[in-house]
């Protein structure tokens, strides 16, 4: 396959793979359906990674400023994130997942593993662990190509 063909095909599965993602969230019980995307990834993101203050959040998952507070407002109503003033920055909210928020990621984390799990019954080990670095350089790349193209 030449060049041009592979990207069209990356660019088909690409989209694909959002659409079935997102399908299959919104056919699936509890817990995939627990959280929204933007709860799970910034809950992701602070299990990950600790307490963060807004500006960092939002950087990290190149988003506006503004988006994240309002995301951040709704799961704190949710009891899914405490907030407190940036010691660093007077100005600034640093928000921290609550057990609460905690269990609530890992139970839809558990639950997608599960189905990953089901669906790549067929693959061998060393097919998932090959699919998973993929991902993740695709990832960390789309990461850096957004970063790098600065405010729009």
């Amino acid at each position: 396959m030449d060049d041009e063909l592979a990207l069209g095909s990356i660019e088909t599965q690409v989209a694909m793979l959002i659409r079935l993602g997102e399908a299959t969230r919104r056919s699936s019980p509890r817990p995939h359906r627990a959280l929204d995307r933007a709860a799970y990834v910034i809950l992701r993101l602070l299990k990950e990674s600790g307490p963060q203050n807004i500006s960092a959040v939002a950087h990290r998952l190149n988003l506006d400023g503004s988006t994240v507070t309002r995301q951040v407002g709704a799961m704190h109503r949710d009891a899914l994130v405490e907030r407190s003033a940036d010691p660093d920055d007077g100005r600034g909210t640093v928000i921290a997942a609550t057990a609460e928020g905690l269990a609530q990621v890992e139970a839809v984390s558990k639950a997608r593993r599960e189905l990953y799990d089901v669906v790549l019954k067929d693959w061998t080990g060393q097919e998932r662990r090959d699919l998973a670095t993929v991902l993740e350089r695709f990832t960390r790349d789309m990461d850096s190509y957004i970063k790098g193209r600065g405010p729009q």
